[in-house]
């Protein structure tokens, strides 16, 4: 009995060879090695049990955005988190980590429950926000955390974690730190706040991204963490005046770093670095994982030439060879 045929025999979903281009917002990835979609707690850790006894590498999936996969695919089992269950009781959600950001934000707003506004329109899950720390408008998803489940891939047990225990920083958790903590599920607190009011700045944040960022084309999003430093260079100061201005935030938009180092517009093979905003590198269509890895090194290369700033990469690579 082969490695397939032993999985199918514990978790009978479980499929083959299915192309990852079809579950990640970049349309982009190669074939899993083994995919399966988890739709509850029970079948993920039946997959989980399964894959661990036959020392399979494990790789989890949300909504596929933030995230760029190899051409080759992934080895191991890939697992989707499908789960997406969402109940508001008061004012806390407690939301299955497959849920949209977008439809909770929406459904949490029309009740007259604050906290998500700024989540309107991002394309991912509540575990891939929690995950990375998702934000936007100046605000971001651990606000609202109150806590979060988590499965520990090395002892498949679970354990909670209390928003200081989840170690929020800037586009980081002790989930992205830990790649062996899987979150499953979380409990959001919500501030009241005028459904009426909410709703208005949802359609806000809405038409802002149709206007300022290229949703025509498929993407993983921002590809760099915008940079909270400030700049002391005169020369720099003197020779782009916006930065003045972008150091009393204490924020420097990593499209604007791009673009003035010359690159919006910039192909390489069927990936672009948008013209729209330089911080998306967009697929026109047909675009190779390298693709996109060759023009984030050339704005990291331009930038840190022309600003002396280091831009630290937000999309997550999975399936390329560690060096």
């Amino acid at each position: 009995m082969n490695t397939f045929e032993k999985l199918k025999q514990d978790v009978p979903e479980i499929q083959k060879g299915i192309l990852l281009k079809n579950f990640t917002t970049y349309k982009i990835g190669g074939p899993a090695e083994y995919f399966f979609i988890a739709k509850n707690e029970k079948d993920l850790l039946s997959a989980l049990k399964s894959a661990r006894k036959l020392k399979l590498p494990i790789t989890v999936l949300g909504g596929g955005s933030n995230l760029l996969v190899s051409d080759k695919g992934i080895k191991g089992l890939v697992v989707k988190i499908s789960m997406s269950e969402a109940r508001i009781r008061g004012n806390k959600a407690f939301v299955q980590a497959g849920s949209s950001l977008t439809e909770l934000a929406c459904k949490s707003a029309k009740m007259g429950f604050a906290g998500l506004e700024w989540s309107g329109g991002v394309p991912g899950t509540i575990g891939g926000a929690i995950y990375g720390n998702a934000q936007a408008f100046g605000e971001k998803i651990s606000d609202a955390v109150e806590s979060a489940k988590a499965i520990d891939l090395k002892t498949l047990k679970l354990k909670n974690f209390t928003k200081k225990q989840c170690r929020f920083t800037l586009k980081n958790s002790i989930f992205k730190q830990n790649k062996n903590l899987v979150i499953v599920s979380a409990v959001l607190k919500f501030k009241k706040g005028k459904a009426d009011g909410l709703n208005d700045t949802i359609k806000e944040h809405l038409y802002y991204r149709r206007t300022n960022h290229p949703i025509n084309f498929s993407s993983a999003g921002s590809v760099f963490v915008n940079p909270e430093i400030k700049i002391q260079d005169k020369k720099l100061l003197e020779k782009f005046p916006e930065l003045s201005g972008y150091n009393e935030r204490r924020v420097i938009p990593a499209g604007y770093l791009i673009a003035k180092s010359g690159l919006a517009g910039k192909k390489i093979g069927n990936a672009q670095i948008s013209e729209k905003h330089c911080n998306f590198i967009i697929n026109l269509g047909g675009a190779k994982a390298d693709d996109v890895i060759s023009l984030m090194n050339l704005a990291q290369k331009n930038v840190k030439e022309n600003f002396g700033i280091k831009l630290e990469p937000e999309i997550q690579r999975v399936g390329f060879d560690e060096k």
